[in-house]
């Protein structure tokens, strides 16, 4: 495991010893959390510009459904001619 020395803002670092104290942990240990956290964030956030980017691709290709089609589609959920959940593009 690596060591990594932070520079911290006195506010900022009042308020990670607080943490720390109220949970009965040390202030490293709170800012492993915090950068986990802000990892996983970012990680997520990533993936899901990758996925609007993959989006805003199949619709510039012309991969879109029709405003109607759709109304129609949602319109038919728990009818006996439901159409598939799957929705209209697959």
């Amino acid at each position: 495991m690596g060591v990594t020395t932070v520079r911290l803002q006195d506010d900022i670092e009042q308020e990670v010893q607080a943490i720390a104290d109220k949970l009965h942990r040390s202030k490293g240990w709170v800012i492993k959390q915090a950068l986990s956290e802000f990892i996983e964030k970012r990680k997520l956030e990533q993936q899901r510009w990758n996925e609007t980017l993959q989006a805003m691709e199949f619709a510039a290709q012309g991969n879109v459904v029709p405003g109607d089609t759709v109304h129609d589609w949602l319109a038919s959920w728990g009818t006996e001619g439901e159409e598939d959940k799957k929705g209209p593009l697959e």
